[in-house]
């Protein structure tokens, strides 16, 4: 993966880890992730394929793919606590 791809993985992280960290106990909508982390929702939908291919995150989408939420998997939260924590 080139730079620009990993910079923009990488902020979605970010915002994810934020958004957990603000409200630890709530699930995150596609919808937040998307305003938080100023991405369109086609282009956030891609992202978190490869993260969640990755092992960083889980996704849980309502029927049609639509919405649905998203959280940090063990293993995103360790790298984000390694990176902004």
């Amino acid at each position: 993966m080139d730079e620009e791809v990993m910079a923009a993985l990488a902020g979605v992280l970010a915002a994810l880890w934020r958004i957990d960290a603000e409200w630890p106990d709530k699930p995150c909508s596609l919808a937040k992730l998307s305003k938080q982390a100023q991405r369109p929702m086609s282009v956030l939908r891609r992202q978190l394929t490869m993260l969640e291919e990755a092992g960083l995150v889980t996704l849980a989408l309502d029927d049609g793919g639509v919405s649905g939420n998203v959280a940090l998997s063990a293993a995103g939260r360790q790298m984000a606590a390694e990176l902004w924590g």
